[in-house]
């Protein structure tokens, strides 16, 4: 049934805000929960869009999207691309019965050449998906695709989530990289983003989760003030919560990263931790990511002689991941940035101390030095282990740190908060979507615009000719 049928239907229960509920077609790319923000976001976001009377379908594509169970009105549609990047055959060639359209040739094109395709490739069968079923949707949100295929009509108004600029990570990445090889490397790699700067300065509506990542979207993107909007995300609190049961672990330090790139700053952790074992003999790391097998992490961990006391876990369950940041004497976030850090909002709901860098957002989510956590610059191993011996030495200091944090999480930082902010911007977006323009109104269908900004054929025009390449 279309969302025009159910309109005409019988009167319908209002949703949380009093006002009619939305038909949502919420995107993304990439949305397992269990290796990225975006995926939790999508997980969380998802769901309390649910709890508040809204029909959700989220539309993901390959890792797909992990959503909590028990809500009739939140349902999953895989949009499957070729996993080139699956486990265990990583940047794999795929047969060639695979191949089912032009979009799948250009996504291996890309990966053949060192790009990365899926926020494009996604985007074009997002686009192709939604304006077969253009009337079915109130609202589409993005999540961070960026894609050329996005641009122009997709069979309602349009808003994006833009966690925070990937150019933040492109240049991280280059003042790391060592050689012209590497530079080139990631150079091309993060190709996209240029289809991304240009896609986000023709966006309607922007979402971001901090005041730090707007104006960086603003400053890096291009993108008009008037058109970002801060919604804050948050911890799941109900599920990180202090538990006085689980017994805490000595010296325990906790933290998180998902992906051994500058960006999290676990390099300077793990030199801070040698410094530490210096004072406090039984401090030992838990990160909860993938271990490295080479790179900067790996070297440091073998230079410093720290095997026994450095643990990577993996693939561990929401109940093993709140026991293991409980267990904690310390959370700690060492990132050189975060457009918000989930990280350190589901550690503070816990109760558990939290140290962590004043890099990009940080700040914003984990408030005063000395008031709800211990705050150090970033890339600073001397300033982490500095901290690490003054929390781990201080149990007065550790319990004042952690009742201060989950306070500050509840007030700010939760994922209702979140939804119902989400929400406003949506009825927003569909009441400026007026009659005439191409985008759907609250009240009927899409109405075909008589100059439509990006048709399909020039989608495909702009992806291959850009540059000379097939990759935006």
């Amino acid at each position: 049934m279309t969302a025009e049928a159910r309109r005409a239907g019988a009167d319908q229960e209002p949703a949380a805000d009093g006002e009619r509920p939305l038909d949502i077609a919420l995107l993304t790319y990439k949305g397992n929960p269990f290796c990225g923000g975006q995926g939790v976001y999508v997980r969380h976001l998802s769901r309390e869009l649910a709890r508040l009377g809204h029909r959700v379908e989220v539309i993901g594509s390959q890792p797909y999207p992990v959503l909590d169970e028990g809500w009739p009105a939140l349902t999953l549609t895989e949009l499957p691309s070729l996993d080139l990047y699956r486990s265990p055959d990583p940047f794999r060639t795929p047969g060639r019965d695979e191949y089912r359209d032009w979009v799948d040739a250009l996504e291996v094109a890309t990966m053949w050449t060192g790009g990365f395709p899926e926020p494009l490739t996604f985007s074009l069968r997002a686009r192709r998906h939604l304006r077969a079923r253009a009337g079915e949707f109130d609202i589409v949100h993005d999540n961070q695709t960026l894609g050329y295929g996005l641009l122009g009509d997709v069979g309602a108004p349009l808003v994006t989530t833009i966690h925070h600029p990937i150019t933040v990570d492109r240049q991280l990445e280059l003042d790391a990289a060592e050689g012209w090889q590497r530079r080139y490397s990631v150079r091309r790699w993060y190709a996209f983003t240029r289809m991304q700067k240009r896609v986000a300065r023709r966006l309607p509506s922007v979402l971001t989760v901090s005041g730090t990542s707007r104006q960086e979207i603003v400053d890096h993107l291009g993108v008009r003030e008037d058109r970002v909007h801060v919604v804050h995300i948050g911890a799941d609190t109900d599920l990180f919560a202090p538990n006085p049961a689980v017994p805490q672990v000595p010296g325990r330090i906790v933290t998180t990263s998902s992906a051994d790139v500058p960006l999290k700053g676990l390099v300077f952790l793990v030199e801070a931790l040698a410094k530490v074992r210096t004072e406090h003999p039984a401090a030992h790391l838990v990160v909860v990511g993938k271990r490295p097998a080479e790179g900067p992490v790996a070297q440091a961990v073998e230079r410093y002689g720290l095997d026994g006391a450095v643990e990577f876990v993996k693939g561990i369950s929401d109940a093993e991941l709140v026991d293991l940041v409980r267990s904690a004497e310390v959370a700690c976030v060492p990132s050189l940035y975060e457009g918000f850090s989930l990280p350190a909002a589901e550690a503070m709901a816990t109760g558990t101390p939290l140290l962590a860098t004043t890099g990009g957002a940080i700040p914003e989510v984990a408030g005063r030095d000395g008031e709800t956590c211990l705050a150090v610059p970033p890339g600073d191993a001397g300033a982490l282990a500095a901290g690490l011996s003054r929390l781990l030495g201080d149990p007065e200091l550790r319990a004042r740190l952690g009742r201060a944090g989950r306070e500050r999480v509840l007030r700010h930082f939760t994922w209702a908060r979140a939804a119902e902010g989400t929400v406003a911007r949506y009825r927003e977006a569909i009441a400026a979507a007026a009659p005439g323009t191409g985008r759907r109104t609250a009240d009927g269908p899409t109405v075909p615009a008589a100059a439509e900004a990006v048709t399909p054929d020039f989608v495909s025009s702009e992806v291959v000719n850009s540059e000379g390449r097939a990759t935006c």
